[in-house]
């Protein structure tokens, strides 16, 4: 994973930030690289599992 993604998948809170986590996602989506090559832990949070299963598909 880029340095850059790595940076804007650290901004990522339990809440959604008044909507700034959909723009952050869309950013991380958008960016030229595949974002996530391995599933996250089971105990990461919502918005990491999110951007995983929208990657693969599912």
């Amino acid at each position: 994973m880029r340095p850059e993604v790595r940076a804007l998948v650290a901004c990522f809170r339990p809440d959604d930030c008044y909507g700034v986590a959909w723009t952050l996602l869309h950013l991380i989506e958008t960016g030229p690289n595949p974002v996530l090559a391995a599933e996250p832990a089971p105990d990461a949070d919502a918005w990491h599992q999110r951007l995983y299963r929208r990657a693969v598909g599912l």
